[in-house]
């Protein structure tokens, strides 16, 4: 088995937030928090090996982890983030998380490191019904192969999964983990629901 110290994970922050009126959404506040401080506090709790991937806001995302920047030009997406990590981290594995997902469970960097195999290039968070192809762990291996995909122009995760040994993680036992924030009415209601947990939470204690 894959021991988590002998992991990095990165929290991807470099996206363009369209849907959130093009925002930083790392920054967007979700019950007086920004989103990256959920994302952090839920990661760090299963490793300390942490660094974000982004390209504005650099000395905000700094107080959190160390901010890996896009080595290459132009937007290109998770994929960009995904090469600069690989290019610069030390470590042969290293794992990947959005930073607008502040469900993420409790255990998802053991599970990814007990189902690696000998044959492992790449993994993938499975909720039961889809791939989430954001939530992976990339061996540096296919880093070669990854230089020739965005240098053909392709940006899309699917197609690059494609070309490599890629196994899924079976997370269908928690899907909600994998709840992402894209839009303000997502943001509110997540934030509605979350609230209603808590105080339903404080009910049952009394």
């Amino acid at each position: 088995m894959l021991l988590p110290e002998n992991t990095s994970w990165v929290i991807l922050a470099g996206g363009q937030g369209k849907r959130m009126g093009e925002k930083d959404k790392g920054l967007i506040l979700l019950n007086d928090r920004p989103l990256i401080a959920h994302v952090f506090e839920r990661l760090s709790a299963q490793t300390s090996d942490i660094r974000i991937s982004a390209n504005q806001n650099v000395a905000f995302y700094s107080q959190f982890a160390p901010v890996i920047q896009d080595h290459l030009q132009g937007f290109l997406g998770p994929m960009g983030g995904i090469h600069a990590a690989l290019c610069e981290l030390n470590k042969d594995w290293v794992g990947f998380v959005p930073c607008d997902c502040p469900a993420l469970t409790e255990n998802l960097v053991e599970r990814f490191c007990c189902a690696v195999t000998e044959e492992s290039e790449i993994l993938v968070a499975h909720d039961g019904l889809s791939a989430q192809p954001v939530f992976s762990l990339y061996h540096k291996k296919v880093l070669g192969r990854l230089v020739t995909f965005l240098s053909d122009g392709e940006r899309k995760m699917k197609r690059f999964y494609q070309e490599c040994n890629t196994q899924f993680v079976d997370f269908s036992d928690e899907p909600y983990c994998f709840i992402n924030l894209n839009t303000p009415k997502e943001l509110k209601d997540f934030s509605d629901n979350t609230s209603q947990q808590r105080l339903s939470a404080d009910v049952q204690r009394k």
